[in-house]
């Protein structure tokens, strides 16, 4: 099963950051946080990814590209003009790296990467939040579902898009705030099928956590995974901050590889 990760906003409320990198290349811990959600579904077994990129894009694909370089010991000769690799870590990820605009919506990056996806189900998240949500229960959650989009419902303490639930997992609705402190909200780790697509009608313009996940919440075909574990963001200096004095004081509990 593929991982699609969006990566192509501008992360303007962590300006401080991305006016030099995009927000999924902002380090926690000395490595991107984009690193940190990719082990984190590699310890799930998951290891074939797909990123959504946009703006500054080419600073995810060459991070990517040289990423081999980065994790060995080398012999740089530079005489000869060559390159000796001693000793490498690199981990078995599979990606592809699509450029989905540079001011394209959600929902239309993911409409942009549907011919990497074909007739499967698949996975999705944010390049901007960590978890130690268990992923293979995730999809064995959606698998007994039988609905064609299942969600991560989370509960912070406010500010996200809120998820009203039945008293089972069915979601009776998808509004954009919430309506009181310790709301179910999306927090992202989506697990989808390719009938997703339909539901994305205007591509560029289209933003998934509108008219996309209402819609879907309308049909009675999105579920809810209820996470009570921990769940973090980084929207902003602070929860950059945070995040990593989380990994340098031996307390990322998002860490589970």
């Amino acid at each position: 099963m593929k991982v699609v990760i969006l990566a192509g906003g501008m992360g303007t409320r962590l300006s401080e950051e991305t006016d030099l990198k995009p927000k999924p290349m902002v380090e926690i811990g000395g490595r991107p946080i984009l690193w940190h959600i990719m082990q984190i579904y590699s310890n799930h077994g998951f290891n074939d990814f797909i990123i959504c990129c946009g703006y500054k894009g080419y600073m995810i694909k060459e991070y990517f590209a040289n990423y081999f370089i980065h994790q060995a010991d080398i012999t740089v000769d530079l005489g000869k003009n060559s390159i000796e690799v001693h000793k490498s870590k690199a981990e078995p990820w599979k990606i592809t790296l699509v450029d989905t605009g540079l001011n394209t919506m959600t929902g239309g990056r993911i409409k942009r990467i549907q011919e990497y996806i074909g007739n499967k189900s698949f996975m999705l998240t944010y390049g901007d939040g960590v978890s130690n949500v268990n992923i293979r229960s995730l999809v064995d959650f959606h698998r007994n579902t039988g609905k064609m989009a299942t969600v991560t419902a989370v509960q912070p303490t406010g500010r996200f898009g809120a998820i009203s639930l039945t008293e089972e997992y069915t979601v009776k609705s998808f509004t954009e705030k919430p309506a009181a402190y310790g709301a179910w909200v999306n927090g992202g780790f989506f697990v989808l099928e390719p009938g997703i697509f339909e539901y994305i009608r205007e591509d560029d313009a289209t933003v998934w956590e509108k008219a996309p996940l209402e819609d879907l919440a309308n049909d009675n075909q999105l579920a809810a995974f209820k996470h009570t574990g921990f769940w973090r963001p980084m929207d902003t200096l602070r929860d950059r901050i945070e995040l990593d004095n989380m990994w340098n004081t031996g307390k990322a509990e998002w860490k589970i590889w």
